[in-house]
């Protein structure tokens, strides 16, 4: 195999196989600790201009297949493995691991003690990193990392999202009836701010007609559209920047239609109320993440991926806390106290992980029965 180098912004460097696209190539690198799930992991938009290293050793042991893609693209810098295997062993694999990662243009490096990595960003933060293939050009790349701005002030949400509208009707795959006769006829526009497919399906399949526009749509063209429900999507890069997405919020919260958003929704949320977020040390990444919900006291297991949280400090008072992760107490949910609108940090959505917070899903049809029957009075 052809070598590889990793370089971190602490000047460390790492020697490694290349079993990916040959390019360089320059992010954050970050540590996801998900046993499970990498190909949703790859696919996942929110992961834009990051270099993902993973704990789990085992990366590319289950090939791919065209069923557990996240969406139609892969977004990530790199990736960073401590193995591949040869050959991948699944029923349902369709294609190589390797072979996938270079047709994808994916830049990926392997044999690196994954965990002594995993060390230095819990150590160090989040930090910029890129991976060459070229050993003489090492002191070049070093320069080119420290020009590299980082994720701090980094819009990228209308980098990934769509460039046209369109209505989603797929169904979660795993469901045997795909053409059930039931719906709930709630007409849901969902912000693309880098969406994740596994969510659309999880809409779809509990009845809603779901449609899917740009991070920048104009307000006027939603509330023209008379929406049961608005869903605000995860997404990449810093949410403070996205000025769109947080004035046509505000303007949403004036006609006091339902709205839930995860991940970057949450957060912008958050900010259309006037409420700061911040960066963290190095951010959440993972399908093992314990959060409480407040109310019931139920602890669950949830999926995350997201390097900025919302400051506590400045939460509006018009907004009450709903969910604590348990690992470092940050929030992970928050509801407003008159208007239908509530938000969650993690991926309920269990694309890689757990499905112990799908509830959420089942809370926004709530909203939305509530607010058309309140219409029929």
């Amino acid at each position: 195999m052809q070598q590889a180098i990793l370089i971190l912004e602490n000047n460390e460097i790492f020697y490694g196989s290349s079993v990916g696209y040959k390019a360089d190539s320059y992010g954050e690198i970050v540590f996801n600790t998900a046993m499970t799930g990498y190909q949703e992991v790859i696919t996942d938009p929110s992961y834009k201009n990051q270099i993902i290293t993973f704990t789990y050793p085992h990366i590319g042991n289950v090939g791919i297949n065209n069923e557990d893609r996240e969406s139609s693209s892969s977004y990530v810098s790199g990736l960073v493995l401590r193995e591949t295997p040869l050959q991948a062993s699944n029923w349902r694999s369709e294609q190589n691991f390797s072979e996938y990662l270079k047709k994808m243009k994916i830049v990926c490096i392997a044999d690196i003690d994954t965990r002594h990595i995993t060390s230095q960003i819990r150590n160090n933060g989040a930090m910029k990193a890129c991976i060459i293939h070229n050993k003489k050009d090492i002191e070049k790349a070093k320069k080119k990392l420290l020009k590299n701005t980082g994720m701090e002030g980094a819009e990228l949400a209308s980098k990934v999202s769509s460039s046209k509208t369109y209505n989603f009707k797929e169904n979660i795959f795993q469901q045997i009836n795909p053409n059930q006769k039931s719906r709930n006829n709630f007409k849901v526009i969902a912000y693309d701010f880098g969406v994740k497919k596994n969510i659309l399906r999880i809409l779809y399949s509990m009845g809603c007609d779901v449609e899917v526009v740009p991070a920048k749509t104009q307000i006027s063209k939603i509330i023209a559209k008379n929406p049961d429900g608005i869903f605000l999507s995860n997404g990449p890069g810093d949410p403070e920047p996205c000025d769109f997405a947080i004035e046509s919020i505000k303007s949403l919260f004036k006609h006091k239609i339902p709205i839930f958003g995860i991940c970057l929704g949450h957060q912008l949320i958050a900010l259309a109320s006037n409420t700061k977020t911040k960066k963290m040390k190095y951010g959440h990444h993972g399908a093992n993440h314990p959060v409480i919900d407040l109310k019931s006291g139920r602890v669950m297991i949830t999926s995350q991926n997201h390097g900025f949280v919302i400051e506590e400090e400045s939460l509006s008072n018009e907004f009450t806390i709903t969910h604590r992760s348990l690992f470092d107490n940050t929030i992970q949910g928050i509801k407003h106290k008159k208007l239908p609108v509530f938000s969650f940090q993690g991926h309920p959505e269990a694309c890689p992980g757990p499905q112990d917070v799908n509830y959420l899903f089942k809370e926004f049809i709530k909203l939305m029965k509530k607010k058309k029957n309140a219409k029929k009075k």
